[in-house]
């Protein structure tokens, strides 16, 4: 290999951790991040051995604009 390709990794690396450290500020300055995840905590886990199927307002929606 040459040096060149190696620099060149070293640099990914570098600007890869850069970026993902930038997302995790960013992450926790949004104000509606926080709200998500406690909305996302409070929903109930779906049963083990399925029938975790509930006709929400949401999927009523969609099969509204599904038919034809």
């Amino acid at each position: 290999m040459s040096k060149t390709s190696s620099k060149l990794s070293r640099r990914t690396l570098f600007a890869g951790a850069a970026t993902t450290g930038a997302l995790a500020v960013a992450g926790s300055l949004l104000p509606g991040a926080r709200r998500e995840l406690e909305a996302t905590a409070a929903q109930p886990k779906a049963p083990e051995r399925g029938g975790g199927y509930q006709l929400t307002e949401h999927v009523k929606r969609y099969y509204e604009t599904t038919r034809l």
